[in-house]
């Protein structure tokens, strides 16, 4: 591949810009590495000129949250023909509304928290007050609260008594219209690594997430030292099997391609929980993709070798 050269886009305008560069920073050198021409675009209002103009033998798409993963820059990269390593507009789009990928496992046979789905309209077309206490009658405590959409688990809270709600509620909306309100599942939390080789999807070794706070939130995701990982995951065999085949089943279920993250829960009775996946996973120093592969005895750079001689061929 020393000849190729690659385009890696990393920033945007989301919530999640910082971490996206970050990503984009770690990714670029892990290529140069493995003899690449790399060249760092941000999405912005050049970006088509630049792919016309400079159109590189491969995409990779870094960004994170918006519209580096709701299905918008890809849907730009399939119309102008563009290769590019990453799941394609559709399945990002199942992928990024958390709602219709947990509805979509669910109704595939696998178990995932108990939930509903409000805008902020409702709470104040209907009463704030009088749709919490609805929301707590259907689901009980604690709950997990986030937006429908989005990652880096920014505007994510944890309520453990009703009074908290309010105020949760509120943190919430800023970073999105729509709230999920989730069971909270206490357990053993993992983040299990999907790359595409040549026999299909594998699951890498799952990452055991023990965050000092108690809530794995973005404070806890991309401060070091606030965050003990654990790789491969202390779990049993039953459980690490269980935890991969969710991983591998979520990735063919949704769509995905070529690498996807997905967050589980492991209770004490074995159970796995599928909380949600991303399409376009975080490769900081903080982030769990990297740590997955490192255990799998691969490189970043070779992993993504791989996937880009595979796009531009596809």
């Amino acid at each position: 591949m020393v000849d190729r050269t690659v385009a890696v886009l990393a920033g945007g305008l989301s919530h999640e810009r910082d971490v996206s560069l970050r990503s984009g920073r770690r990714l670029s050198a892990a290529l140069k590495s493995e003899g690449f021409g790399i060249e760092e675009w941000d999405t912005d209002a050049g970006l088509l000129e630049r792919l016309r103009t400079q159109r590189p033998d491969a995409v990779v798409v870094a960004l994170h949250g918006g519209e580096g993963e709701n299905g918008s820059v890809q849907t730009v990269l399939e119309m102008l023909g563009v290769p590019f390593v990453g799941t394609g507009s559709q399945g990002c789009r199942r992928a990024w509304d958390k709602p219709t990928a947990k509805a979509l496992l669910q109704n595939a046979g696998f178990v995932t928290p108990g939930w509903v789905v409000l805008p902020h309209s409702t709470f104040r077309e209907l009463g704030a007050q009088a749709v919490l206490d609805a929301m707590v009658e259907r689901l009980g405590l604690p709950l997990i609260l986030k937006p429908d959409q989005g990652g880096s688990a920014l505007g994510t809270q944890v309520v453990r008594e009703a009074a908290e709600l309010p105020a949760a509620m509120v943190g919430c909306f800023a970073y999105g219209d729509t709230v999920l309100a989730e069971r909270f599942v206490d357990g053993v939390e993992v983040a299990v690594t999907v790359i595409e080789g040549e026999n299909g999807p594998e699951a890498l070794p799952a990452v055991e997430i023990v965050p000092e706070s108690g809530v794995y939130d973005y404070t806890a995701r991309y401060t070091a030292g606030l965050t003990d990982f654990f790789t491969p995951a202390r779990l049993d065999d039953a459980a690490a099997k269980a935890v991969a085949e969710l991983a591998v089943a979520v990735h063919r279920v949704l769509g995905l391609r070529d690498i996807s993250r997905t967050d589980a829960v492991v209770t004490p009775d074995g159970t796995v929980h599928f909380l949600e996946v991303n399409p376009s996973p975080g490769l900081t120093e903080t982030s769990t993709v990297p740590m997955a592969i490192e255990a799998a005895g691969k490189s970043l750079g070779a992993v993504f070798d791989e996937l880009i001689g595979r796009a531009i061929t596809r």
